[in-house]
């Protein structure tokens, strides 16, 4: 019997930079049965404490490579997951490329680990500096366990990714060489969505997904993925990713579709100045030639306008042969804006949030599927903000240079 799960598989513990102290395994395992996700990445698996931490607090499901609570006070299940930031030269260029890495046990996650420990510092950070090329890494990794999945995160984003403006490549092929052929996805990032990964074919035989590669509990599961599984286990997980399944396709176990940001709402859509706050579309910024007119400096080019420089063909030539994919807005997002709210956070947001999630279930749950009629006659603002992200009629204006886009839904 196939079921239908949503995971977000790359997060981040409160081990890595600018993430909040409040993570923990059960913080992270209650918030996703309240988001609606079934598999969370643990994040940061490289780091010695979280480490210790993880096996402390979980044990495996069923020898399914999945993991609960040693309490089993929730369902989330967890799958090992880190991310790693290679910096290297190649070619006369300092290269800048985030990976995320899914082991397929804890004792295979503590074999790479003590192997990393000989040669790099995986204390300093959550998300470890390796001194080392990607195809090495790869190789690396599969040496170890050939069940190892790995896969470049965001990217497109400018300073660290596979394919950034600032120090990627022009394509994965150049960048994994002759490890390419043990790359089976990547990850959209933030700031794009799958229609606009579409436009380059050299693509289409990777899986693509979104994850949240949350920093904090409130931005778990702003992305994630649906698949369709004969049972949660991580074989069945690597297998759907490693052979790119699709529903669509015809396939009875595969990719359902992916939950996507608003990608004018990521840090790194248009092109821009953040000290100027100075932003342009990739258009304008080849008219001025790439330079801020506020003080003359090389703007950051967005992820919009580095798809434009790489893609092949047109944004809907690929869409009958691809997964569906739902723009959605955090919940606690809507409800500041139809309060006239500023935080998310502030005391009347969060208890409407609370009374929406005891009333109707998972945040998911609400943002994609819940008929909004019962919902309309106690919160009819709230209502008519869901109908109009799922209609994909907001207005936002885009962000740049490491500043979010600003989200007008009303």
């Amino acid at each position: 019997m196939f079921m239908e799960k949503i995971l977000d598989l790359h997060i981040h513990s409160p081990y890595a930079r600018a993430c909040s102290p409040r993570i923990s395994p059960d913080s992270i395992a209650r918030i996703c049965e309240i988001k609606g996700l079934d598999v969370i990445g643990t994040g940061d698996f490289t780091h010695p404490d979280w480490f210790t931490l993880l096996n402390k607090k979980l044990i495996e499901v069923d020898d399914s490579g999945l993991y609960q609570l040693r309490d089993a006070s929730s369902k989330t299940l967890f799958l090992l997951s880190t991310e790693v930031s290679l910096i290297y030269k190649e070619a006369g260029k300092t290269r800048k490329i985030h990976l995320v890495v899914h082991a397929p046990s804890l004792a295979v996650a503590k074999e790479l680990n003590q192997k990393l420990t000989k040669r790099f510092n995986l204390k300093s950070d959550g998300r470890p500096i390796l001194g080392i090329s990607a195809p090495k890494f790869v190789r690396f990794c599969l040496n170890i366990d050939s069940r190892f999945l790995i896969y470049p995160a965001h990217i497109w984003t400018p300073w660290y990714s596979v394919l950034g403006a600032k120090s990627g490549f022009d394509s994965l092929e150049a960048c994994f060489q002759e490890e390419m052929i043990n790359i089976h996805a990547f990850e959209t990032g933030l700031s794009s969505d799958p229609q606009m990964n579409w436009q380059l074919s050299s693509l289409d035989d990777l899986t693509c997904l979104s994850n949240s590669d949350a920093h904090s509990l409130e931005n778990i599961a702003r992305e994630a993925n649906i698949m369709e599984l004969a049972s949660l286990s991580y074989a069945n997980i690597y297998r759907v990713i490693k052979n790119n399944l699709k529903i669509v396709a015809g396939d009875k176990e595969g990719l359902l579709g992916t939950i996507e940001f608003y990608p004018e709402e990521g840090k790194y859509y248009y092109d821009g100045h953040s000290q100027c706050s100075f932003s342009c579309s990739p258009q304008e910024s080849r008219r001025i030639k790439g330079i801020c007119p506020i003080c003359h400096k090389p703007l950051t080019l967005g992820v919009n306008h580095r798809i434009m420089d790489l893609a092949d063909r047109e944004k809907s030539d690929k869409a009958k042969f691809s997964s569906p994919f739902f723009k959605l807005v955090a919940l606690d997002k809507i409800i500041a804006k139809s309060l006239g709210v500023k935080s998310r956070s502030a005391q009347k947001v969060v208890k409407k949030y609370c009374e929406l999630i005891n009333r109707y279930g998972p945040e998911i749950y609400i943002l994609k599927d819940l008929e909004l009629d019962d919902l309309a006659i106690e919160d009819y603002k709230i209502a008519i903000a869901i109908k109009k992200i799922r209609a994909n009629e907001l207005k936002v204006n885009p962000g740049f240079d490491g500043k979010y886009g600003e989200i007008n839904i009303f």
